[in-house]
């Protein structure tokens, strides 16, 4: 009996399949880190384009008058029927939002609009202009630009704000 139990035969058939169950575990960690790291870089991709989109919006705002500073009454209320518009954190001030009458309607009017961004992907380039005015100061116009995922509004990439006094121009 003892010589039996002595006996190596079959311990390499198990030693295979035990090195085969281990390198397939191996295997499948990486797969699953390179699935991991393709969704990583593509949300990335996503981030960074509408970082630009937004950036381009924010630099409109900058180039004009503090009092030009306005979205075109009309197109504001059309966007303020738009639910998630209208909700948004933005829109959460206790003021008004700042519009008037634009000649042309040019795209810093705009409160809502949709892109193709670098990637060719579509965007929604949201915008929200409101006045404040600090105890003793002078008043501000905040301008927040929101862009989401044209295809999934629910799905925010980037939300910049900058504030604009009379002194901007």
């Amino acid at each position: 009996m003892r010589a039996r139990l002595r006996e190596q035969g079959g311990f390499g058939m198990i030693e295979l399949l035990l090195a085969m169950v281990m390198l397939n575990i191996g295997l499948l960690a990486v797969v699953a880190a390179f699935n991991s790291g393709i969704v990583t870089l593509q949300r990335a991709s996503h981030v960074t384009t509408a970082s630009v989109l937004a950036d381009q919006q924010m630099e409109r705002y900058r180039e004009i008058t503090y009092a030009s500073i306005r979205l075109e009454s009309a197109a504001a209320t059309t966007a303020d029927g738009d639910a998630l518009y209208r909700a948004d954190s933005a829109r959460s001030y206790p003021t008004a939002m700042v519009t008037g009458t634009c000649v042309g309607v040019p795209v810093e009017c705009n409160p809502s609009r949709t892109v193709t961004g670098a990637d060719r992907r579509q965007y929604r380039v949201d915008t929200y202009i409101l006045q404040q005015t600090p105890t003793g100061g002078r008043p501000l116009k905040i301008v927040t630009v929101v862009v989401r995922d044209a295809a999934t509004l629910a799905r925010t990439y980037v939300r910049q704000a900058s504030t604009f006094d009379q002194s901007t121009g």
